[in-house]
C-alpha cells in the first residue's frame, strides 16, 4: 500500500458491518481500492459480492462544513435517478461519522473513462485517430448542459437546493463578501471595474436550472467506444439551482479561439469552434446565446476570487501557488472583456 492509501486507509470492518446494515453484498469479502483525494473529498473504489460502487467522502483534514457538502452532493445525485442528465447511480448515504470518521455516499461504479486519465493529452482510441469521434467529445460535453438546463428540478426533488429568485442580482455582492472574507487576499487589478460592470448588466433572461459550478472535462466520463457519449457528470460540490448557461461560460469562454491550435489539459484539435458550440446548445435547449459577454465576465470574476482563496490558502510547493498568478489574469481578462464588450443588457 502507498503512503497516500496509508494516510486515507478505510476501516474495513466497520464499513462491512456498516454494508451488511444495508443489505449491500452482504457476507462476501470487502475489496477496496484508493483512486483519488485531495483537500475536498477522497473516492475509493468498492467491491463486495454484487456491489460495485465509488466511496466518496471528506478526509480528516478537510474543515467541517465538507461533511454538509458532502450530504448536498448526495442530493444531488439521488434526485439524478431516472433523469436525462448523465450520472452515476445513487447507492446509500451514511450521514453518521462513527463509521468512517466522516459522512460518506456510495454511488454506482461508472463504466468508462475520464479525460483526467489522459496520458500526455492523447485520447483513447479511436477518438486519437477519428476526428469526427473527436468532435463528438465536445459536443456530448455541451449536452450535458443542455440536459441539466431541461431537468425538472422541482419534480426531481430540488427545491431549497439554491436560491434562484434574485440569483444574479446577488452575485456581485456574493463573491465580494467572499472575497472579504479570504485572509491575506490581494488587491485583483480590474475587480472594480469589474463589479461595477457586472452590476450594470444582466442576462437577457433567466431560467433557473440545475447548474454544476465546475462543469468542464475534467468532471465528467465517458462510455467507451464511438460514437461520443457522455457516461455521468461528476463532483457535484459546486452544484445548486442557478443558471445552467454559467456551466455553458466556463466551457466556452475557455474554449480555445482556434481549436486546431491546441493548448489547455485537452487536445481540442479538429472539434468544433466556441461559435459551433454555443449554436449546438442553442439549437439543442432552444435557449438564446446572445448574452454570453455577460456570462464570460460573471465567470472569470467568480473564478478569479475562488482562486485566490486557493492561493492563499496553499502551503509552500503546494500545486495551488500556481492560482495566485492565474487569479491576477482572470480578473485582469474580465475587466479588459468588460470594457471592450458592445453587450448592452
Amino acid at each position: 500500500m502507498s503512503a497516500v492509501e496509508e494516510a486515507t486507509a478505510l476501516d474495513v470492518g466497520r464499513l462491512t458491518a456498516w454494508l451488511d446494515s444495508r443489505g449491500l453484498g452482504t457476507g462476501a469479502p470487502l475489496e477496496h481500492r484508493f483512486l483519488s483525494g485531495g483537500a475536498q473529498n477522497e473516492i475509493f473504489e468498492i467491491r463486495r459480492g454484487d456491489l460495485h460502487a465509488a466511496l466518496r467522502m471528506p478526509p480528516v483534514s478537510a474543515p467541517a462544513s465538507r461533511d454538509e457538502g458532502i450530504v448536498r452532493e448526495w442530493r444531488i445525485i439521488e434526485a439524478l435517478d431516472g433523469s436525462a442528465v448523465p450520472h452515476t447511480p445513487a447507492v446509500a448515504l451514511c450521514e453518521d461519522p462513527s463509521v468512517l470518521g466522516r459522512p460518506f455516499y456510495l454511488m454506482g461504479f461508472v463504466d468508462g473513462w475520464s479525460p483526467m486519465q489522459l496520458t500526455d493529452k492523447r485520447w483513447p482510441s479511436p477518438f486519437d485517430a477519428d476526428a469526427d469521434a473527436r468532435r463528438g467529445l465536445a459536443l456530448e460535453l455541451v449536452g450535458g448542459i443542455v440536459s441539466m438546463a431541461a431537468l425538472d428540478w422541482r419534480a426531481a426533488g430540488l427545491e431549497g437546493l439554491g436560491r434562484p429568485d434574485g440569483f444574479h442580482e446577488r452575485q456581485v455582492d456574493r463573491w465580494t463578501t467572499f472575497l472579504q472574507r479570504v485572509p491575506g487576499a490581494r488587491q485583483l487589478p480590474g475587480y472594480e471595474e469589474t463589479a461595477a460592470w457586472l452590476r450594470a448588466h444582466g442576462p437577457l433572461d433567466f431560467v433557473p436550472g440545475l447548474m454544476h459550478g465546475d462543469y468542464q472535462f475534467a468532471n465528467v466520463m465517458f462510455r467507451d467506444g464511438a460514437p461520443a457519449r457522455l457516461a455521468a457528470i461528476i463532483d457535484w460540490e459546486m452544484g445548486t439551482i442557478g443558471d445552467p448557461k454559467l456551466d455553458l461560460a466556463l466551457v466556452a469562454g475557455s474554449w480555445p479561439e482556434d481549436p486546431d491550435a491546441g493548448g489547455g489539459y485537452v487536445d481540442t484539435r479538429g472539434m468544433p469552434t466556441r461559435d459551433q458550440l454555443l449554436e449546438h446548445f442553442a439549437r439543442e435547449s432552444n435557449r438564446q446565446v446572445d448574452d454570453m459577454d455577460y456570462y464570460y465576465v460573471l465567470i472569470k470574476f467568480k473564478h478569479a476570487i475562488v482562486l485566490e482563496q486557493g492561493f492563499q490558502r496553499a502551503t509552500p510547493g503546494s500545486p495551488r501557488e500556481h492560482f495566485g498568478p492565474i487569479a491576477l489574469s482572470m480578473m485582469a481578462d474580465a475587466a479588459e472583456l468588460a470594457a471592450s464588450s458592445d453587450y448592452r443588457g
